[in-house]
């Protein structure tokens, strides 16, 4: 009896061992593409922010964003972004349940919504619940790249500009550390004024910039730029948070892995000790009825 739950018992430290392996080598990976994936999320920062900025300077003055918008059906569009692979803790999760929340919304103010999921857990978690994405994309979250963005955002763009969509959304994973990161929700078009105070002719006189020929002519070429750049920026900030999702996930198993090991150990070495008692009962017994 001892020597089968002995074996059972080594058996899974064996097992666990090589699970504290696997582990171990996702979390140095994780780490490793973390840092590259960083990187290129912050050297794509500084134009996007002067983008976003311009932008939002041209909507203030008076733009066509909100002219756009009136002529346009009530259906919304959704981009959620999540991830191909799983084992990346709570960061498909996070972003899956504020989406599902997003178009329980949506749906409630009587507008019907376009899903464009991104990443093969989008797709799976709403095909699921018998929700049809309009648009699927997979393969494109590990290292996603600017044609990524513009593949999506053509016929998202060509959508708003015949009037089928009245609203669009990006649902997306921002990074801020190695140890935190949001899910959040950003509006991209209509574009919304920024709340202020302060006239017209402020707002112009601080902003720096001068727009030739027009300022509603700089922000209709800029939108597709901007729309295109902002999804990008939206790509690498969840791609760097899924690897940090991922690399503190793999640790906290290798952690865990660890610890039971230790108690496994134990109690294999508990069970070890039951049977060299039990067998040396056994030949004292044994002697005792032979003296006999």
């Amino acid at each position: 009896m001892a020597s089968a739950e002995l074996r059972i018992i080594n058996r899974r430290i064996k097992s666990v061992k090589s699970t504290k392996k696997i582990t171990r080598a996702m979390e140095l990976i994780a780490s490793s593409r973390i840092v590259k994936a960083q990187q290129r999320m912050e050297s794509s920062n500084s134009y996007i922010e002067v983008l976003d900025e311009i932008v939002q300077e041209l909507t203030n003055l008076g733009s066509i964003g909100q002219e756009e918008s009136e002529q346009v059906s009530n259906k919304v569009a959704l981009i959620v972004i999540t991830s191909d692979r799983g084992l990346a803790g709570a960061y498909n999760s996070n972003i899956l349940k504020l989406a599902e929340q997003k178009y329980q919304d949506v749906i409630s103010s009587n507008k019907e919504v376009d899903l464009y999921a991104i990443g093969k857990k989008a797709s799976g978690y709403f095909t699921y619940r018998n929700i049809n994405p309009a648009s699927s994309y997979e393969g494109i979250t590990d290292e996603p790249k600017f044609e990524n963005a513009f593949e999506v955002m053509s016929s998202v763009i060509e959508s708003y500009n015949n009037g089928d969509l009245a609203e669009v959304y990006i649902l997306y994973t921002k990074y801020v550390s190695a140890l935190t990161q949001n899910a959040i929700v950003k509006q991209l078009l209509p574009l919304v004024k920024a709340e202020d105070n302060s006239n017209e002719q402020e707002i112009e006189n601080t902003g720096g910039y001068s727009f030739e020929p027009s300022a509603e002519e700089v922000l209709e070429e800029l939108i597709p730029k901007y729309m295109n750049a902002t999804l990008f920026g939206a790509l690498l900030n969840s791609s760097t948070s899924e690897h940090a999702s991922r690399m503190r996930a793999m640790k906290a198993a290798t952690e865990n892995a660890e610890d039971l090991v230790k108690v496994l150990t134990r109690q294999s070495n508990q069970a070890r000790q039951a049977e060299i008692t039990t067998e040396i009962s056994e030949i004292v017994g044994g002697a005792e009825a032979l003296a006999e």
